[in-house]
């Protein structure tokens, strides 16, 4: 059987049954955040609204291609709203309740409103209720107000932990926006996924060679030194692809730009013999971080599928190799549909656990190469 094929049966036998069940906490509600590595829900871990929001669409995405027929999970979202939403008398949405549905920390999160959004966009798709959308418009409005911040883009929490800006919540709003235009056709959508557009093409690309900067300053500057700053292939890979769907969306990028990031990442990051990607390099292309975790590869395969789609030689050979790199390793059999998420230079796994966050990774990079080759069987 081929790897799409068996990654296909992965998701629908194994991984999104035992996630809506096990993974799923039915006195509550709401997702567990993580498994042992026997399968078996850790009951004590906080909730953050984030894992809630990836599972929630992660499964909305299955049941609209008839992957998953939805149950006692379907109406997370309706819980995640009536939990976290203004739950403690402020605008935005809370980031975590304790197991007993209490609150835990109140911080405003801009990666985790992205998720927000996200869930939201893909509930939309999947329910219809127009009271989705003004959700999503509200909490637009909110986070205007919460993480407004000088010289473009958002602060990242608040209040915050720190005063770096970072890239990466940036890159899950624009993720969410795209969502939520294509869900409902509304240009206001766009209009803000532009505005993160230009912040990455004028402060987080390199311009020279496609690396794209991970932590900056408040001003958008970067942290280090050039050429010392970190880059993340996964989040090379990862823009690139988002890049695509914003030009299939009928947004307008730069000649090449999703080609650099997709080069750069694969001369610096993706062993061309395993498909292993390690987690950080710097701009110059040395390797800070040799450990490797399961999303680089998940989004690997997400740009790799829609550069094929786009006639990219050999990037169908590369997604093929990499879907099966993210399956065999980080996914096997013996895991029944759960993974192990991170392991050292040496093979060595890093975690004891299986988060529920990884399941948006996995299945996205599944769905995304069934898109582009499922009616063929060379993947």
């Amino acid at each position: 059987m081929n790897t799409l094929a068996a990654a296909r049966r992965w998701a629908i036998e194994r991984a999104l049954p035992l996630w809506s069940t096990t993974g799923f906490d039915a006195r509550i509600g709401l997702f567990h955040e993580r498994l042992d590595l026997d399968r078996r829900p850790l009951a004590a871990c906080p909730r953050r609204v984030m894992v809630q929001a990836r599972q929630i669409a992660s499964f909305s995405r299955a049941s609209l291609v008839g992957w998953h027929r939805p149950g006692a999970e379907a109406d997370a979202l309706e819980t995640v709203i009536r939990l976290y939403h203004k739950r403690d008398g402020a605008p935005g949405w809370i980031f975590s309740l304790h197991p007993d549905g209490s609150p835990a920390s109140t911080v405003r999160d801009l990666y985790a409103h992205a998720f927000i959004l996200y869930a939201i966009a893909w509930g939309y798709r999947t329910f219809g209720s127009p009271k989705l959308i003004a959700l999503a418009d509200e909490t637009l409005a909110d986070m205007d107000h919460i993480f407004a911040a000088p010289h473009g883009g958002f602060r990242d929490a608040v209040p915050a932990a720190d005063d770096i800006r970072r890239q990466n919540p940036h890159m899950h709003l624009l993720e969410a926006l795209l969502a939520l235009h294509q869900a409902t056709g509304a240009e206001r959508y766009m209009a803000r996924a532009e505005h993160l557009i230009a912040l990455a093409t004028d402060r987080f690309i390199a311009a020279d060679g496609g690396a794209l900067i991970e932590d900056f300053g408040h001003d958008w500057q970067p942290l280090e030194a050039a050429g010392e700053n970190r880059v993340e292939p996964g989040h090379l890979f990862e823009w690139a692809w988002l890049l695509g769907e914003y030009a299939r969306l009928g947004g307008t990028i730069d000649n090449g730009v999703r080609e650099r990031l997709i080069a750069f990442a694969t001369r610096t990051g993706l062993d061309p013999a395993t498909g292993r990607i390690v987690d950080a390099v710097n701009e110059r292309g040395t390797v800070l971080a040799a450990s490797t975790r399961s999303w680089p590869h998940a989004e690997a395969v997400k740009a790799f599928a829609a550069a094929a789609l786009g006639g990219a030689a050999d990037a169908e050979r590369a997604a093929d190799l990499v879907l099966g790199m993210l399956m065999q390793t980080f996914a096997p059999d013996c895991l029944e549909g759960g993974w192990i998420d991170r392991f050292d230079a040496s093979g060595t796994p890093l975690v004891d656990h299986m988060p529920a966050s990884t399941l948006y990774h996995i299945s996205g990079a599944i769905l995304e190469a069934d898109r582009a080759f499922g009616s063929r069987s060379s993947v």
